[in-house]
């Protein structure tokens, strides 16, 4: 072997350790970020608690109502009889604010007179806009007493429409709020992302 043989020999063992060597040091350095990048991920529970909720509405009857936890909220699905669409127009003068101009209150998509996406399904927090306690359903019609149906909240008497309107005279300052929300199917609703997404 020549000088020159020995010379190739020599530079091709050197570039091989240098890949080698190269390639060993990207592997460590990501074997060593991959537990800090980890960690930066948000938990199991984090998720869990901003994560939207599916709730199957197929088996459920008109006039009745399902309760869900999202996002540590209480939220309302109440599917609506046309009785109950019908009478939503009815005390339009006793409410605050009955066209939902408060924009905050819900997404554009459910200011409009039944304050959803499809009339049929309303989606309100279970929450009252005064203190935040859970109203309870009240969806007997009495006209001697100008109520048509909805919420009544039992803490300090705040009173709600079948659309979640909020009355005036009542603690309540504005209407029951409306989550995000979409329609995946006619069966199933997403709460926690909108209609839009």
């Amino acid at each position: 072997m020549t000088d020159d043989d020995l010379d190739q020999i020599d530079r091709n063992r050197r570039h091989f350790l240098t890949i080698a060597t190269a390639i060993t040091g990207l592997v460590g350095a990501g074997v060593a970020i991959y537990p800090f990048l980890a960690s930066l991920k948000p938990s199991a529970r984090a998720q869990a608690l901003g994560a939207p909720v599916e709730v199957s509405i197929g088996s459920l009857e008109p006039g009745e109502m399902v309760r869900v936890l999202w996002r540590g909220k209480l939220v309302f699905v109440l599917r609506r009889t046309e009785e109950m669409l019908k009478h939503l127009g009815d005390n339009l003068d006793m409410l605050k604010d009955p066209n939902s101009e408060v924009v905050e209150q819900q997404p554009e998509y459910a200011a409009n007179a039944t304050r959803s996406v499809k009339p049929e399904y309303l989606v309100v927090e279970g929450s009252c806009t005064h203190l935040g306690c859970a109203p309870i359903e009240d969806f007997e019609v009495r006209p001697a007493d100008h109520w048509t149906g909805g919420f009544f909240c039992p803490c300090h008497g705040s009173k709600f429409d079948l659309a979640g309107r909020v009355y005036t005279g009542v603690p309540a300052p504005t209407n029951l709020r409306v989550p995000p929300h979409r329609f995946v199917r006619d069966d199933l609703i997403l709460i926690g992302q909108d209609a839009a997404a």
